[in-house]
């Protein structure tokens, strides 16, 4: 076929155009790779790697979802602690449940020795005032409701934030804890909510108790659940607040001016713990990355 130069031209041009876009797909697809939990080079400075969730114990399609989520990512990038934040049994912590909410859907890692920290969540004190979770072996609390441990120069530090709390003994503990702690990075978890933009909001109560020994004794980060939902926020006052309770159900979530990610998918929580910074990561069902943070030594 005989093409003239008008037409030589038209057909050469839309064929640039053509491997243009062919090239804007390629990319955007391979770009988009990115956000999957694949694994990553070891990084010789990576002091600890753990995750957290929230709002587990229902033994439900939602909780096996995150399981297997859980499960997938330990596969690419090894971990050996679970934060497990509150509301581990529902709907009214009864242990006889146990092997339903929390032996079947995390067997895998319990098989591979991951350990899971648990505190006490609204619903688990519902049966016996949570005692025979306190005592339960693989929640790891040793028979306390509140207490600490430390992992690699991290020192975390598990709370009861229920109403019945033993608050009069506890929170005296727990200054004396943050105030004898050399520890490099200082974790606070509960279940209950400081700052939330979810159904039951940022507890003032909590702000007065709390944010001040946070800022006094150098917390940078605080766990929690209650909220069904995730939310990371900025830093306040040098310390990150991150709700991690959308591990088995979800429930709306919305922004507050403090706020840098929130979401009600269901998900969990990625740390990957350095000298300088923490390395946040939120994951949903589908393996895939859709929040990451970093959290910088104070």
């Amino acid at each position: 076929m005989n093409l003239n130069r008008r037409q030589f031209l038209f057909l050469s041009s839309f064929s640039a155009f053509g491997a243009g876009l062919l090239t804007w797909k390629f990319i955007h697809q391979h770009d988009s790779s990115t956000d999957v939990a694949i694994a990553a080079p070891p990084k010789k400075d990576l002091l600890l790697r753990f995750v957290s969730v929230a709002d587990t114990g229902t033994g439900a399609k939602g909780q096996y979802a995150v399981a297997r989520a859980m499960t997938n990512y330990h596969r690419q990038n090894p971990y050996d602690l679970v934060v497990l934040a509150g509301d581990n049994i529902y709907n009214n912590g009864e242990i006889e449940k146990i092997n339903a909410v929390f032996e079947r859907p995390y067997q895998d890692l319990l098989k591979q020795k991951v350990k899971f920290q648990a505190c006490l969540g609204n619903h688990d004190i519902r049966t016996d005032n949570g005692d025979p979770q306190v005592r339960y072996p693989g929640f790891n609390m040793n028979g306390k409701r509140y207490y600490t441990f430390r992992r690699q120069g991290i020192q975390f530090f598990a709370l009861d934030t229920n109403n019945n709390a033993d608050w009069q003994n506890q929170l005296p503990w727990l200054e004396k804890e943050l105030s004898s702690s050399n520890a490099s990075w200082k974790v606070v978890f509960g279940h209950h909510p400081i700052y939330s933009s979810g159904v039951y909001g940022t507890n003032q109560a909590f702000v007065k108790t709390f944010t001040p020994l946070f800022k006094k004794y150098g917390v940078q980060l605080y766990i929690n659940g209650h909220e069904h939902s995730y939310e990371r926020t900025r830093p306040i006052d040098g310390t990150t607040y991150l709700i991690c309770g959308a591990g088995a159900g979800n429930r709306p979530v919305g922004r507050s001016q403090w706020t840098e990610y929130s979401t009600s998918d269901l998900s969990f929580a990625t740390y990957e713990v350095y000298p300088d910074r923490i390395e946040v990561s939120a994951i949903a069902t589908n393996n895939r990355i859709f929040d990451k943070g970093i959290i910088k030594r104070s």
